[in-house]
């Protein structure tokens, strides 16, 4: 049976990052596998600023959403190695609740923008999928810091943005995207979004310029 350490090991070496785990209980949400019933143990894989940018780029194909696809082959691969199921953020409808999952697993809080925070890596992480096991794996005790934005009091975030599409009430994605395509938008391209590269934490990690712009593309194109 793998560890834990093992399927870190197997991840990183495919270009992702292990981001947190924790054993499923009732009300997680997490599909039940065809092969043993109730899943045991859910570990949480992505990625930290730009270290899946260039594993990425080495192994990708010329086809729709190849981000998704890359990360679903690379999860494949580590899942058959270690016995695991994979869960996708794109199955579905309905899709699966990855953001309860990482607020579960990872030390993590939904920011003013939305997305959630890191207290390492701010806004620049993401997830890419999951590996769910029968077995109830041995787990570190829960990362429980606390939102660095509770003690920010500035939130310069909120107030980056060139048209405010990020305020307290929510986000108008409209009026983001409609920035982007009248050709305005090229230094929020440039950053990986302005409102998001105001925020102070975790500026180590921040996308690089051709990083930032895929995914705002990738933006564009799926709304």
């Amino acid at each position: 049976m793998a560890t834990l350490s093992d399927i870190e090991a197997a991840l990183r070496s495919s270009g992702l990052e292990a981001r947190g785990a924790f054993h499923p209980v009732v009300g997680d949400g997490v599909p039940p596998l065809e092969v043993g019933g109730v899943a045991g143990t859910l570990v949480l894989a992505g990625s930290v600023g730009a270290s899946a940018w260039a594993p990425f780029l080495r192994a990708r194909r010329d086809e729709p959403e190849p981000l998704d696809r890359w990360a679903a082959r690379v999860l494949s691969a580590v899942a058959n190695r270690c016995g695991a199921t994979v869960l996708l953020p794109s199955d579905g409808p309905p899709y699966l609740p990855f953001q309860r999952w990482a607020v579960r697993a990872d030390s993590v809080h939904v920011s003013p923008l939305g997305l959630l925070i890191h207290p390492r890596f701010g806004l620049w992480h993401a997830y890419r999928g999951a590996l769910v096991f029968a077995e109830r794996l041995g787990l570190p005790a829960p990362d429980r810091r606390p939102s660095p934005c509770a003690s920010c009091f500035d939130r310069p975030c909120l107030a980056a943005c060139p048209v405010s599409a990020f305020t307290t009430t929510g986000y108008d994605d409209a009026a983001c995207a409609a920035h982007l395509y009248e050709g305005a938008g090229e230094p929020c391209f440039g950053a990986g979004c302005l409102a998001r590269a105001a925020c102070p934490v975790g500026r180590e990690h921040q996308y690089g310029p051709d990083q930032a712009r895929f995914h705002l593309d990738a933006f564009l194109r799926n709304r």
